[in-house]
Formats: C-alpha cells, structure tokens, sequence
C-alpha cells in the first residue's frame, strides 16, 4: 500500500469516526467558543470549564446518520430517548383531529441525546401549528397539555391521519420545525430539533398495535413504534 492509499484511508477513518454537527448548533457552538475565550482570559480555570461546556455543545448539536427501515406502514421513532408514556389520548385540539382517544407514544430526550428530530411516518402534512406554553417538566403527562408545543398532522396514504408533536421541556425554550402545510414526506427524514431537553409525542390512527414498551430507549429514524399493516398485537416489556 502506497502512502497516498495510507492517507485516504486515514481520513477516511477519521470522516467516519466523526458525527456531523447540525447546521442549527453553530452559532451557539461559537457563542460557547467566545465565552471560554473571554473566561480564560479573566482566570484560567474559568476557561477549562468553558472549554467543557463548549465541548458538551458540540455533542449536544451532532446529527448522525440512521438506517431508516423503508417498508410502507412502519412508523419510526421522531426522536432518541427513552419511551415514557404509552396511552390513549387526544389528539391536540388545534389539529382538529377530533376528540376520540387514539394510541399516543411519548419519548423524552434528556440533555445528552440527540436532539435531530425525524418524521416518523411518511404522508403529507396537513397541518403544522406552534403554540406557545409553559415549560413543566417533558416526562409529566400535563407536558402534552400545557407545554410550548409544534404539532403537525399527517395525511397518510391509506386515508387515515397520524400525528407528531414536540413539546418543549424544562430546560428547552426553542422548538425548530421546517414542515409547512401541503409538504410531502417520507419516513425517517429529518424537520427539525429542540433546544435543550425535550419531548415528542406521536399519535397513531385508531387500533393500532404500539411495539415497543415503556422504558426502553429509542432511536430516531430506526426504532419502529408501529406497523399501520400488521395485526401484531402490542408487545409487553420486561426490564431484565
């Protein structure tokens, strides 16, 4: 092997090692660069810990790629952490999707995960509505409720309606969408992200079979929630 070949496949390994930064994460990754800057210059210490915290910014903001499973009717998880919540309930009311109870899965991102959130199910999006709120803890159920909130609808292909929404949560005071009315979709593409600490909720149509279980940690794009053409029945968990 030559030294040219040993270079390429040096930076090749070094390109794969790293995970892409989200574009939203730069300016606050200079704004923490800046900071440490302007602290070390005051005390030395001071910068150490500004060095650490804009290192913990860089992480924050990483957006991996995922292996999004492509078979029509799998709905994926929007977002990384922990599924807390698996109930019935209604739809946010600025949807107007009715009032009925459908399956709904929350998932809670604390401050150390990825926080690129990702289309859950493909479709078109019939409605995307920001209502300002409250910022209570994400993992409360009256986080649903009460929180500043993005939901958006989507029209399926088979007819039927699915529905996502990012709650903002007691550290977050951003939420950033890029879906409009009207959009198409596809599974597992990315839309946006919340700053810093978080929750998503996903509303499934009627009948549907949730697949994975309290507790169990999720990976967005990757982890399937449901499958809108199977009869599977819900999956019990056990923590082992």
């Amino acid at each position: 092997m030559d030294e040219q070949q040993r270079g390429n496949d040096l930076i090749g390994t070094f390109r794969s090692t790293l995970t892409p930064i989200n574009k939203a994460g730069w300016p606050f990754i200079a704004a923490f660069a800046v900071v440490a800057a302007l602290l070390a210059l005051i005390w030395e210490p001071l910068g150490w810990i500004g060095l650490v915290a804009t290192l913990w910014c860089v992480y924050f903001f990483r957006d991996p790629d995922r292996v999004v499973p492509n078979r029509d009717g799998l709905v994926v998880s929007p977002a990384d952490g922990k599924v807390s919540l698996i109930e019935p309930a209604v739809p946010p009311e600025e949807l107007d999707m009715g009032v009925t109870p459908v399956p709904r899965v929350s998932i809670f991102l604390n401050v150390f995960d990825v926080h690129v959130n990702r289309v859950p199910v493909g479709g078109t999006v019939a409605k995307a509505v920001y209502r300002p709120g409250k910022f209570f803890n994400a993992e409360l159920d009256k986080a649903s409720t009460h929180n500043e909130r993005m939901s958006v609808a989507l029209d399926l292909p088979d007819g039927r309606q699915a529905a996502f929404v990012q709650i903002a949560g007691l550290v977050a005071r951003r939420i950033v969408c890029d879906l409009k009315g009207g959009e198409e979709v596809v599974t597992g593409e990315r839309f946006g992200l919340i700053r810093f600490g978080s929750r998503v909720d996903v509303y499934l149509p009627a009948g549907t079979a949730v697949l994975v279980a309290e507790g169990q940690r999720a990976v967005a794009g990757e982890t399937v929630l449901a499958d809108l053409e199977s009869d599977e029945p819900t999956r019990p968990g056990t923590v082992r």
